[in-house]
């Protein structure tokens, strides 16, 4: 599986993090993750929005340290560093996801 850069959690910066999360689509792709509790393909995370537009929210997760994304052939697996960000920034991403209204 070939992997795509991602910063290392002492790296992350809260500032990002709450960047990031600064925008309801990226809120509902955090949401969709920690529900699912798994992997996800960026398929089964399609928003009904254009991929481009999809692609640059992922960026943007991505850079702030909330998503990994791996690839597997022609598929893009992503996940929620959920127990990373609540080791470095406790109850941070916690509460946040208890705001989260799902569709």
């Amino acid at each position: 599986m070939r992997q795509i850069k991602h910063p290392a959690i002492e790296q992350v910066e809260l500032t990002d993090i709450m960047y990031a999360l600064s925008d309801p689509a990226r809120m509902e792709i955090v949401g969709r993750l920690a529900q699912a509790g798994r992997q996800m393909t960026c398929g089964e995370l399609d928003l009904n929005r254009p991929k481009s537009s999809m692609s640059h929210h992922f960026k943007i997760l991505r850079a702030a340290g909330l998503v990994e994304t791996v690839i597997d052939g022609k598929e893009h697996l992503n996940s929620l560093r959920l127990a990373e960000i609540e080791q470095k920034f406790p109850g941070v991403l916690s509460a946040v996801l208890k705001t989260i209204k799902l569709p």
